[in-house]
């Protein structure tokens, strides 16, 4: 085991990236006609990547170093490991700067499970060679954007995710295909653009206030001399984009065509990863470089999200297509991430971290299963369902059990991030919290009537299942039923390598949003919501 103290000569993270975009060059050079072939070559460059982020994770150091006092030393590194750094523009201060802690670490480990499963169990029969290629190339986008360190970086591989999912849902989507790709891409590119104008705007006030022009996020978010403002303001930019990406209400009306039009594949990509792109950025970029910013529209996101609970419960009830239930399903469950981030605490910032994980297994397997319903019935409209446990008793049992763990049932995943999230948040967002429990109660309506609607009745004679799930089948969805149970019963593992960074960024948040006492210099903190005489004194 590699020991943070090391000079790791092999740059991991480097590879990381790298080896999906090779694998699409790869692919690209296969004969069309060699279809099997391309998605073997395909599955096994992801697969080499899935290898790769299992040595990460073992060699990922857990315990951070403390600084007297019990408090995460805030040293220059900022506990990211495995930092691979090579210039690329140095009039520009731009470099090719990858580095990964606890709240990166397991995106990453979701993104590399779930693309080997998208190509091996849902690449569609139609030019699965090109399916394939653009399916690598957007794990490299998605990988890259994870790992960046460096602002401008960070947007061209937030920016790249966008033309493979074009792409796949064109190519491989359903009848409304050619709007949903259009609004997909207008909408996130608009966004984007917001991003892009804040970000020269911070390195061209950084380097007016130290003398030196960089991109490199841990720099800019500790170089001091940005008015409140200007923060704030930059702050919107940032916001916006990433808003739009999670998404969030009413930045989400390109959701429901997307994910219901896309390829099974990219349904699960699009919902499974590249939402957490934005819900990342909001992390990373947003309360890391704006920390007052994060503070002062705190309330306005967390409202956000919470509406976003509540309003995608309420029109996920009302769906007559199977697979836009789930997604609307994943409004809801985004909105539980925005609060656990923007509640700002040790605990809510662990929760949402783990529950962009959660959420996305979860709704990688829903769409699957969809897929597995659609594929027997010809269907995914209710009116057409009905019935299909009789004929289909295993498929019946695991959509239910990928059911619960979309509502949050104790012993499976979705209640481990869920619970955390409403922990952490009830300290300094109470009342959202409160309102947002009733998100577990109304996912728990529509998902048992959806699962009700289609799997109980009496078939239709016509279009009744005849075939249960095979072997092959089965044999795609375990990885991800495998990791409900262990992160629902043993989350350990997981979470004490996402608390030392999220304690950094809660350190780092409050040392620069909390007053100091004047006599002594040392920060006084206290909770929104808690009471007046309840401090606890961080040094410097």
């Amino acid at each position: 085991m590699i020991s943070a103290t090391e000079t790791v000569h092999f740059p991991i993270l480097t590879a990381l990236v790298l080896l999906p975009a090779i694998g699409a060059a790869v692919v690209a050079l296969i004969p069309s006609r060699r279809g099997d072939v391309a998605r073997t070559v395909g599955a096994v460059f992801a697969l080499g990547t899935l290898a790769l982020t299992a040595f990460l994770i073992i060699n990922f150091q857990i315990h951070p170093h403390f600084a007297p006092g019990g408090a995460i030393a805030l040293d220059h590194s900022n506990g990211f490991q495995f930092v691979d750094r090579v210039v690329w523009l140095k009039q520009w201060g731009i470099a090719w700067h990858l580095g990964v802690d606890g709240i990166s670490l397991w995106l990453v480990a979701l993104t590399a499970l779930l693309v080997p499963i998208a190509i091996i169990g849902a690449t569609p029969s139609e030019d699965p060679k090109s399916f394939v290629g653009w399916m690598l190339l957007l794990e490299f986008g998605c990988l890259g954007g994870f790992l960046a360190l460096d602002l401008f970086m960070f947007f061209v591989m937030f920016e790249l995710v966008l033309a493979p999912m074009y792409f796949l849902i064109v190519g491989w989507g359903g009848p409304g295909r050619r709007p949903a790709a259009n609004k997909f891409f207008l909408y996130t590119m608009f966004g984007s653009a917001f991003m892009l104008v804040a970000m020269i705007v911070l390195v061209v006030l950084n380097a007016h206030h130290t003398g030196t022009t960089t991109f490199d996020l841990v720099a800019l978010a500790n170089t001091p001399g940005l008015a409140r403002s200007t923060g704030r303001w930059l702050f919107l930019g940032f916001a916006i984009a990433f808003a739009v990406k999670t998404p969030l209400v009413p930045f989400h009306t390109w959701l429901p065509d997307t994910y219901t039009e896309a390829p099974t594949g990219g349904s699960m990509i699009v919902a499974g990863v590249m939402a957490k792109l934005g819900a990342y950025g909001f992390l990373r970029y947003g309360v890391y470089l704006f920390p007052e910013a994060s503070q002062f529209f705190g309330p306005l996101l967390v409202t956000l999200g919470v509406v976003g609970i509540l309003y995608g419960a309420v029109l996920a009830a009302v769906q007559k297509d199977l697979k836009r239930v789930v997604a609307y399903s994943s409004v809801a469950h985004l909105g539980f991430i925005a609060l656990g981030v923007f509640a700002i605490t040790r605990i809510s910032i662990t929760g949402a971290v783990i529950q962009m994980v959660n959420h996305g297994i979860v709704i990688a397997g829903l769409f699957l299963l969809v897929w597995f319903i659609e594929k027997r019935r010809g269907t995914r409209l209710f009116a057409g369902l009905g019935g299909i446990q009789k004929k289909a008793p295993i498929l019946a049992a695991l959509f239910i059990f990928v059911t619960f763990a979309s509502i949050g049932l104790p012993g499976l995943n979705g209640f481990v991030g869920e619970f955390l999230i409403m922990i952490g948040s009830f300290a300094t967002r109470r009342w959202w919290a409160v309102v947002a429990a009733s998100g577990v109660i109304l996912a728990a309506v529509y998902l048992l009537w959806a699962f009700q609607q289609t799997f109980h009745g009496t078939p239709d004679p016509e279009t009744a299942v005849e075939k249960d799930l095979r072997w092959s089948e089965i044999g795609i969805l375990i990885p991800l039923v495998a990791v409900i149970l262990f992160i629902g019963l043993y989350p350990k593992p997981v979470l004490e390598r996402i608390d030392p960074s999220a304690r950094r960024l809660e350190r780092h948040y409050q040392l620069r949003t909390e007053p100091r006492t004047p006599e002594t210099g040392e920060v006084s903190i206290r909770r929104p919501g808690a009471p007046t005489d309840t401090k606890t004194e961080v040094h410097r």
